[in-house]
């Protein structure tokens, strides 16, 4: 009897998570807008690859602030890194400055200590895409991703840095961190602006004036930028359009690569063309079942002339997108099924082949002398436990 009442109850939970995740999905696909290209701003852009030179730039930034200071994180971890500018953060609030910080619900770990400290200091602060009912399981995997900071707005950052030591090399199981950064000036700022007040709103239900004091007057730069926001739809349309300018190559750098059968048929597309497409994901994985999701796509891909290889020096977190040496597409979005179809993003695609000469020169290295290539006797010599792992991984890709 009660080993029939253990099992009907989780015959029901099954069921209860299958029913919310479909209807979630249903709703969720409601209220997409449909695809349009994001403006293209004339703006200038400086690249980082390395956090320790990432954060003191950004620490020097927020100390200038003389008006407002706006700084969300998908992940922000009370550790060294994170003290540091959580205490930073409470010292400009002291000052005067208006200080909002937004991190996700389940990204963030900062302690309730720390959440009282920054209220008495004067921060704002809140955690946003709490899970919710009547969909409460598709909720907690509808993440807010981005990572978008703005200061004054005059100036702002956006990639794939997360704020927690690990992101700077201090974790001794990761080990080496490589991630991509951008700091943006000029008039794309006001699109980075225009969407960190967005999710403000959707999380405070503050709705901040549309002024000069946040959106004051820009000087264009050198660069044509576009901010890219998505909402759980139109990163793979976005993809498709920079692929599609493709003439050489195409580069992806990704921590997750879970493409699907739409976009690895893209890629195979591409490959047939005589394009030269290469993909770069990390050897060592930070999450259980993502690499083992990824080998179902490597054969086709592998088979059509497609270069994959794995980055060997620590923990590869970058997402990159480089089409021949023209575009660059850098920000928070991975090559998965959660950002092409539930995470909240921001990417940034620059449009210079000058510029993007220096960011192609970092992921080729990382490309040719950090990583090693995965060929077909790989996937040969795989065991048929590393096999049932992989066909396990690929029925959970969707959540993964």
């Amino acid at each position: 009897m009660f080993w029939t009442v253990v099992f009907s109850l989780l015959v029901l939970f099954v069921l209860w998570i299958t029913i919310d995740m479909l209807l979630g999905k249903k709703s969720h696909e409601k209220e997409i807008k449909p695809y349009k290209e994001s403006p293209i701003r004339k703006s200038d852009a400086h690249f980082f690859s390395h956090g320790d030179k990432l954060f003191d730039h950004m620490f020097q930034q927020i100390d200038k602030a003389k008006d407002h200071v706006h700084i969300q994180f998908y992940i922000f971890r009370d550790d060294s890194i994170g003290m540091k500018m959580l205490n930073n953060l409470k010292e400009k609030a002291r000052q005067g400055v208006k200080v909002r910080l937004i991190v996700d619900w389940m990204g963030a770990k900062i302690s309730k200590q720390e959440q009282r400290s920054l209220k008495e200091a004067g921060v704002l602060f809140k955690k946003s895409h709490k899970p919710s009912f009547p969909f409460l399981f598709y909720s907690m995997n509808q993440r807010n991703h981005r990572k978008v900071s703005v200061i004054d707005g005059k100036v702002g950052y956006v990639g794939g840095y997360n704020i927690g030591d690990e992101y700077l090399g201090r974790d001794p199981k990761m080990g080496r961190w490589r991630d991509y950064h951008l700091f943006v000036s000029g008039e794309a700022v006001k699109d980075l602006q225009t969407e960190f007040l967005k999710d403000w709103n959707d999380t405070v239900g503050e709705k901040v004036p549309m002024n000069a004091t946040y959106f004051p007057p820009l000087t264009p730069g050198k660069l044509d930028v576009q901010i890219h926001p998505t909402e759980g739809a139109h990163v793979k349309e976005k993809i498709f359009s920079l692929i599609e300018h493709a003439k050489k190559s195409v580069l992806i750098g990704t921590p997750y690569f879970i493409p699907g059968k739409e976009m690895t048929d893209k890629l195979i597309e591409t490959a047939k063309k005589g394009i030269y497409v290469q993909i770069l994901i990390p050897k060592y994985p930070d999450h259980p079942l993502v690499k083992d999701a990824a080998f179902p796509y490597f054969r086709s891909l592998i088979e059509a002339g497609v270069d994959i290889r794995q980055f060997y020096e620590g923990f590869y977190h970058s997402k990159a997108v480089i089409i021949d040496s023209d575009i660059v597409d850098i920000g928070t979005a991975n090559f998965d099924m959660r950002s092409f179809h539930y995470n909240h993003e921001v990417n940034c695609i620059v449009h210079d082949d000058t510029w993007i000469r220096q960011v192609k020169d970092e992921i080729e290295k990382d490309f040719y002398e950090s990583s090693e290539k995965i060929t077909k006797e790989h996937l040969h010599k795989r065991s048929l436990w590393e096999r049932a792992r992989e066909k396990f991984a690929k029925t959970l890709s969707p959540i993964l």
